[in-house]
């Protein structure tokens, strides 16, 4: 039998989460029980988790190990080499991708939606306009009463406190796709914050490691509000602003409205995507990719990355919608298989 042991529950209070899965004979160049380490993004880790729970039934002879310590630090080790791939929801821009000695390849696995969540009781289905929702982050806006989060909350009982904003700790991929947004829409943002995985912020926030510090963080504060993947503000039952949208509507995150936003996404070659306000659906939404080298020291391990990306692609792709990611289209999908067949050696 297959053991398939995690640290990571879908709880608010765990900060790392590590992976391991067992997978099975991939090929005759795996003649014995192989391990694969990976780090990177807490974006992906229920989605993670759900696909080692599915691959051990098919594989049982390798071992894949991934920790969830955040895109930032997902990036800095694929660089140092230290591990065997990584996970970002930040595409590697080039100078990054140039420091990589053995080449890498991004290969997109899953989108989703990044919530806002908010602890303010009494206050049910707030709406954050384009306008509000940047102006808070940048300390323009620091009461819940501001005149500006009335005008779009007509009757409702907005308390006369400071706003707590909290936001990630670690360098993190969900923090790149919200001030990637927040940019978009907000000069002011872009020029006092900007985009990035760790950026400058001028509030000073509270501050929680990986999505669940962020939740478990927001959970406990009053007043609070801070950005989570989807899968965690529903799992955890967190209240979740309406953002509004380039057309004008107030929108819930969901599957759905996370698939409308990323529906007209175009893939370049390398798979890098920065869109930062989609036309339509829910604002805040990206992808989340795995990165791997084209060149593996041992052959055995280049072919476990393929086979793991291959499955991943195609059987894996099942999956997303139950956990609330978006899945990969197909012809997306296929054309990533093929560049990581043809590049990874």
């Amino acid at each position: 039998m297959v053991v398939f042991t995690t640290a990571f529950r879908r709880t608010v209070v765990a900060s790392v989460a590590t992976v391991s899965l067992t997978f099975g004979p991939l090929s005759t160049a795996i003649a014995q029980a192989l391990t694969l380490n990976g780090a990177g993004a807490t974006f992906p880790a229920p989605l993670y988790e759900r696909y080692a729970a599915e691959i051990k039934k098919k594989y049982p002879d390798m071992q894949i190990n991934y920790q969830a310590i955040g895109s930032g630090g997902g990036v800095r080790q694929v660089i140092a080499g230290t591990v065997d791939f990584g996970g970002s929801d930040a595409a590697m821009t080039d100078a990054q991708m140039a420091e990589v000695k053995n080449g890498v390849l991004l290969v997109p696995t899953a989108g989703g939606a990044v919530a806002v969540v908010y602890n303010l009781p009494g206050v049910n289905n707030l709406k954050l306009s384009r306008k509000v929702l940047p102006a808070i982050f940048s300390g323009q806006i620091t009461r819940w009463n501001d005149p500006k989060i009335a005008a779009d909350n007509p009757g409702a009982k907005l308390p006369d406190q400071p706003i707590k904003s909290v936001v990630r700790a670690d360098g993190s991929g969900t923090t790149f796709i919200f001030t990637n947004h927040l940019s978009a829409i907000d000069p002011y943002f872009k020029g006092r914050v900007g985009v990035g995985t760790a950026p400058k912020w001028t509030t000073n926030p509270i501050k929680g490691k990986g999505n669940p510090g962020v939740a478990a963080q927001v959970a406990r504060t009053t007043g609070g509000i801070g950005y989570v993947e989807y899968a965690y503000a529903k799992q955890n039952k967190l209240q979740t602003a309406q953002v509004q949208n380039k057309q004008g509507a107030f929108v819930s995150p969901s599957l759905e409205t996370a698939n409308k936003a990323l529906a007209a996404v175009k893939y370049p070659d390398n798979f890098r995507v920065f869109e930062g306000d989609p036309a339509d659906g829910y604002p805040i939404a990206g992808l989340t990719w795995l990165m791997v080298y084209k060149q593996y020291s041992d052959p055995a391990k280049a072919e476990a990355v393929k086979k793991m990306v291959e499955w991943v692609l195609t059987e894996g792709q099942d999956l997303n919608d139950d956990l609330d990611y978006t899945r990969i289209p197909k012809s997306v999908a296929d054309r990533a298989r093929a560049v990581v067949k043809s590049n990874v050696k």
